[in-house]
């Protein structure tokens, strides 16, 4: 546990973040499953599913614009 915490540190510094490839729909993730077993994607995937669109879980709108570029870099690859 240790590590995954001190990597969350991080992330909330800002120091590192995710890459997002692809966000797919809760009915769509039979979908995401086999994109990512025939790797497919450059970053990571993720699977909407509590929110209806992508961003309603930000909490930080401020950090997230600041870093919003590079976690979307790999979009559409």
């Amino acid at each position: 546990y240790r590590e995954s915490w001190e990597a969350n540190k991080l992330i909330d510094k800002g120091l590192i973040h995710p890459t997002v490839t692809r966000v797919y729909a809760l009915e769509d993730t039979g979908q995401a499953a086999l994109d990512v077993h025939h790797n497919l994607h450059q970053g990571k995937v993720g699977v909407l599913c509590l929110a209806p669109e992508e961003g309603l879980g930000v909490r930080d709108e401020d950090k997230r614009a600041l870093h919003l570029d590079k976690i979307n870099r790999f979009r559409g690859v």
